[in-house]
């Protein structure tokens, strides 16, 4: 039986397990982390008059903000994209009626503890349930936090067999939490574990520290991720381009020296990303640290994220922004993850429409529709 973990993943909600109490394997690794309210209103990132109201959001949702992304806080900006996605705010205590504690519907396709089976090809094993950093809009931010523990060496070998005996199964996607706040060896040893099924061809890391934590992605945890027959993929969350600092593409080029591939995943998120020259320099940011745009994710039903939250129509209206001004190797997918455990669909506006007389009229690039005659048709 492959041994991955000494723990078992605990019942306990952010909540009941204290977040203010920090995460005790990630604390270890960042002791300068901030982790409380009080932190923050000390490091000048929130006024001290704001106190109680962060605290009584602490009492539910985690709170961990790295140096590196503190250090791109302009605190003088009372609309700084990266405090907006770190440092609470009392608004995340009001829940819209349509907003959900399990908004993609996790739970729906969970089979076993620990493993979500969405799609018949793939599966998604959630490893930890602690983050480096936590954003303020996660969609999982219900179940992630202090005293979440992680998957339990039985539950993973449980996921193992699940994926050992459904050969359609082609790929492998490991998230939480983040992952990769685990040490080397414990990802070493999920890699090799998920490489020996004969049939999972591509395995995939979902992550944040690259941008949150640069310094923890070493040539040691670079080589931990590569497996020498399979590919292996990297899914780097950032969503603004003020994160893709010098050091964040130095991490970016030390998994990418081991032949990883890079994707990006980013949230649409107001106040933060709502804007096209925002996109735009995000996305070339991308590119340019050898990481391919994605995903953009429309922002999900998440308890208390309204404020974040954008319309579809002005997702779209972006999307088009975007595909003026950037070449298909920039341009990421605009998805919705359907409320439920339905899965992801691309909600950009079609391009074509039917013309009445068996051809089409195509719009294009500029958002100008032109004729367009199949002749198959």
């Amino acid at each position: 039986m492959t041994t991955f973990s000494d723990s078992r993943a605990s019942d306990r909600s952010p909540a009941a397990a204290s977040p203010q109490s920090g995460d005790p394997a990630v604390a270890a690794a960042d002791p300068q982390r901030l982790t409380t309210p009080r932190a923050l209103v000390e490091a000048g990132l929130a006024p001290p008059a704001a106190l109680a109201g962060l605290e009584a959001v602490a009492q539910r949702y985690a709170i961990g903000l790295t140096p590196a992304l503190r250090r791109l806080i302009d605190p003088t900006d009372p609309g700084d994209p990266i405090a907006r996605q770190f440092v609470p705010d009392p608004r995340e205590l009001r829940r819209d009626p349509a907003e959900l504690d399990d908004p993609i519907g996790d739970d729906a396709r969970s089979p076993i503890e620990g493993l979500v089976h969405r799609y018949p090809d793939r599966v998604l094993i959630k490893l930890v349930a602690v983050c480096a950093v936590y954003c303020r809009f996660c969609f999982r931010r219900e179940r992630i936090g202090p005293g979440a523990g992680r998957l339990s060496a039985a539950a993973f070998a449980a996921a193992l067999d699940y994926v050992r005996a459904r050969p359609q199964i082609w790929e492998v996607i490991l998230t939480g939490g983040d992952p990769l706040t685990l040490s080397p060896r414990r990802v070493a040893q999920a890699t090799a574990a998920i490489a020996a099924i004969g049939h999972v061809r591509t395995i995939r890391w979902h992550t944040r520290l690259p941008v949150a934590a640069p310094e923890r992605i070493t040539p040691a945890l670079a080589r931990a991720l590569a497996a020498s027959d399979r590919t292996v993929v990297v899914a780097i969350h950032a969503n603004h381009p003020r994160e893709l600092t010098a050091e964040a593409r130095a991490a970016c080029r030390r998994l990418t020296a081991r032949g990883l591939l890079l994707v990006s995943q980013t949230v649409l998120l107001k106040g933060v990303n709502d804007d096209v020259e925002v996109l735009d320099a995000l996305m070339r940011a991308f590119v340019e640290a050898r990481i391919k745009p994605y995903y953009l994710h429309h922002g999900d039903l998440a308890p208390g994220a309204a404020h974040w939250r954008t319309s579809i129509a002005e997702g779209q209206a972006l999307m088009r922004g975007l595909r003026a001004r950037l070449s298909g190797l920039a341009l990421p997918t605009y998805v919705l993850d359907i409320p439920g455990g339905h899965g992801k669909v691309p909600i950009e506006d079609r391009s074509l429409r039917p013309d009445g007389q068996g051809g089409y009229w195509v719009a294009d690039p500029a958002g100008v529709e032109r004729p367009y005659r199949d002749r198959l048709a």
